[in-house]
């Protein structure tokens, strides 16, 4: 009853409302404070403790001395400034011991005990305080009410700092600052009943000075709340930011910049939605860069890096509304496009095309660039997302194996073919152990006597349950799951070693792969054959493919020139397709050009192949080059060949391939 009765009739119920406001505020600061310090360990946490025990500490402070000054004595009385300083410390250095002890894992009921400290802290404060309390007039302390206060705040303290450390009521945010100031405000009201002022002399503070002291107390504890205040506003902008960095590198690419794989999954999954909806068709589009491996092997991984940021900066520039593109990892893109009318989805494929195959400057050179594409259509060709990629994967490995086209869209067909490719892969790693493999040697030709020059090697594939499978069918997975390096080493020996049994000094011509020219050590690879074999070096022809020198012509140089050291011969082949350079055949040291078979095949009714065979010829005896015409098949075309002044020529009309038993005894006699 004392303590009601000093409540609401010793004390300025405005000042007291002023007190509560000001307290609410303070503990509101207090513990979104602390629970920074919650986040965190070592100095950062004695950082944020600090911080919340000066904005706890101004709080208690604020509201005992508004409370103190809303309380009418019967007589004026003013405070004691060192004794006013020392409750300010107190409350501060008590707060930040119990945060601290209330946050130890190695202490048993650590909240509950650092809560207590935190009770005694506020009891400190007040009594402290009420000891720089000055008046005219005898005090008297009812110890009955002081031991009361004291329970009141431990007990108030506890289960504050229980609730702000390990909440026993969940979601209940703001339940550690209510009581709080249950713990500040049972405290200072029992603490106020226990006092009992007899005045000398009467009178009393006047309202205005009473109000104008609460308000300057105001002020100072709020400087020092504001201080907290700041610091945490300007730590959760700086977590807010981290937070957006790292939901950005979550969510993109941290090379390119493009969406990831994750985001790419869930940008799929609501665009299905959305397409559902609107009864609209979603395009999901694999994109594979090509020749890739062999920049990264070329020029190394930051050339590689340099490319992929060049890639996805086109990529990204050409996006229009409902298009979106993703880096999926190394190599590999995926594109996605919301379209009702197929015009829209086939301009969206052309800028795509034409991003992906714009030269690109590598290392100083500029190379061509080329992708291959996929695409798998929703809800036509699958209904959920995983089956849809997987067929736009398809679709896209169907555009690399076949060179006429970079765009393929997925068919069912395509799923089985790319099964039989895979099932012929795996084949194809056993078929050289297995003894599968066999050379058939086609023969060549002097064009002007008829004699015999020398031999191709041409590997074929005995496959046990498909009969001889063509080499334009396997030397390209070969190439693409690395099996023709042991191949094209197979290749090599066993050619060599068959012509060193001829008694007729005919060349022997073997093709070489490119992965060969990159990733093997092909003049090693030579001398030690040669040396094996007991075969003279400049009966040996190594055929390669212009392709060979696009991916690093200073490389293609060196190594085609340690190969000429060896007395090796070197004939460019397929020469009047593909990139067909003239700085080529100026640049290298070939010894032969063979022209492709489509020219002679079609000499004899076209003028236009009879006009570039005509042309390599010329080029051919002003470089003083010999030309092998292939794919001569009747007498009309080698008339022509011989006509034109062709130096050698090789064809069915002339000889088929055949295998190593026939092609021996042919080759004994000389031609």
């Amino acid at each position: 009853m004392r303590i009601l009765s000093c409540l609401v009739v010793t004390h300025n119920p405005w000042l007291i409302l002023l007190a509560l406001a000001v307290g609410i505020t303070g503990s509101w600061v207090t513990f979104r404070l602390f629970r920074q310090a919650r986040a965190r360990v070592g100095r950062q946490r004695a950082g944020w403790v600090l911080l919340a025990s000066q904005a706890a500490g101004s709080s208690i402070w604020c509201v005992h001395f508004i409370a103190v000054v809303a309380y009418d004595a019967g007589a004026a009385f003013t405070f004691d400034p060192a004794w006013t300083m020392v409750s300010l410390f107190v409350a501060v250095a008590g707060c930040a011991y119990g945060f601290w002890v209330a946050l130890s894992k190695g202490i048993y009921a650590a909240p509950e005990i650092g809560g207590i400290i935190v009770g005694l802290a506020i009891s400190a404060m007040h009594y402290s305080g009420m000891l720089a309390f000055r008046i005219d007039g005898v005090i008297e302390w009812q110890a009955g009410y002081i031991l009361l206060s004291l329970a009141f705040s431990m007990f108030f303290g506890a289960l504050t700092m229980r609730q702000a450390v390990r909440p026993f009521i969940r979601d209940a945010g703001y339940l550690a600052v209510a009581l709080f100031m249950l713990a500040v405000l049972s405290l200072h009201f029992t603490g106020m009943a226990a006092l009992a002022v007899t005045p000398i002399a009467v009178g009393s503070q006047s309202a205005s000075s009473s109000a104008l002291a609460a308000f300057a107390v105001v002020g100072v504890g709020m400087l020092v709340a504001g201080s907290g205040v700041i610091s945490y506003l300007l730590d959760e902008q700086a977590s807010q930011e981290t937070l957006r960095r790292l939901e950005h590198l979550a969510l993109h690419d941290a090379l390119t910049g493009l969406a990831n794989r994750p985001q790419a999954l869930a940008h799929l999954d609501r665009t299905f939605a959305e397409a559902q909806k609107s009864q609209e068709k979603v395009a999901v589009i694999g994109i594979d860069l090509d020749r890739f491996k062999e920049i990264n092997d070329v020029y190394g991984h930051k050339a590689g890096d340099d490319v992929l940021i060049t890639i996805g900066r086109r990529l990204a520039g050409l996006l229009r509304e409902d298009e979106f593109v993703a880096r999926i990892g190394g190599d590999e893109f995926m594109a996605v496009k919301l379209f009702s009318d197929r015009t829209a989805l086939d301009s969206f494929l052309a800028r795509l095309d034409a991003a992906l195959t714009t030269p690109l400057s590598v290392a100083g050179n500029v190379l061509p660039s080329m992708a291959s594409i996929g695409v798998a259509i929703f809800p036509d060709d699958g209904a959920d997302r995983e089956m849809l990629i997987c067929h736009a994967d398809l679709a896209m490995y169907q555009s690399k194996h076949d060179l006429s086209r970079r765009i393929s869209f997925y068919e069912p067909a395509i799923e089985q073919a790319t099964l039989e490719r895979y099932a012929l892969a795996q084949d194809l790693g056993r078929a050289l152990e297995l003894g599968q493999f066999a050379l058939h040697y086609q023969v060549q030709k002097n064009v002007a006597s008829g004699r015999t020059v020398g031999y191709e090697a041409l590997l074929r594939w005995n496959h046990p349950l498909h009969g001889s499978i063509s080499p334009a069918i396997f030397i390209p997975i070969a190439e693409e799951t690395g099996h023709i390096l042991a191949i094209g080493e197979w290749v090599l020996r066993a050619a060599c070693a068959e012509a060193a049994t001829w008694d007729a000094p005919h060349k022997v011509a073997v093709n070489l792969s490119p992965v060969q020219v990159i990733n093997s050590d092909v003049p090693a690879l030579l001398r030690a054959v040669l040396l094996e074999t007991g075969l003279p070096a400049k009966r040996l022809e190594l055929e390669i493919t212009e392709s060979t020198f696009i991916a690093d012509k200073a490389k293609a140089l060196h190594v085609l020139r340690q190969v000429k050291a060896l007395g090796v011969f070197l004939a460019i082949d397929d020469f009047g397709v593909g990139y067909s350079s003239f700085d080529t055949l100026r640049t290298f040291p070939f010894d032969k050009i063979k022209i492709d078979g489509c020219f002679t095949r079609d000499a004899d009714r076209s003028s236009e192949a009879r006009a570039i065979l005509r042309s390599v010829l010329a080029l051919g005896r002003s470089l003083g080059i010999p030309v092998l015409a292939e794919g001569v098949e009747t007498s009309a075309q080698l008339a022509l060949l011989r006509a034109e002044g062709c130096a050698e020529a090789q064809g069915y009309h002339l000889g088929k391939p055949v295998p190593m038993e026939r092609a021996r005894p042919v080759a004994m006699r000389a031609g």
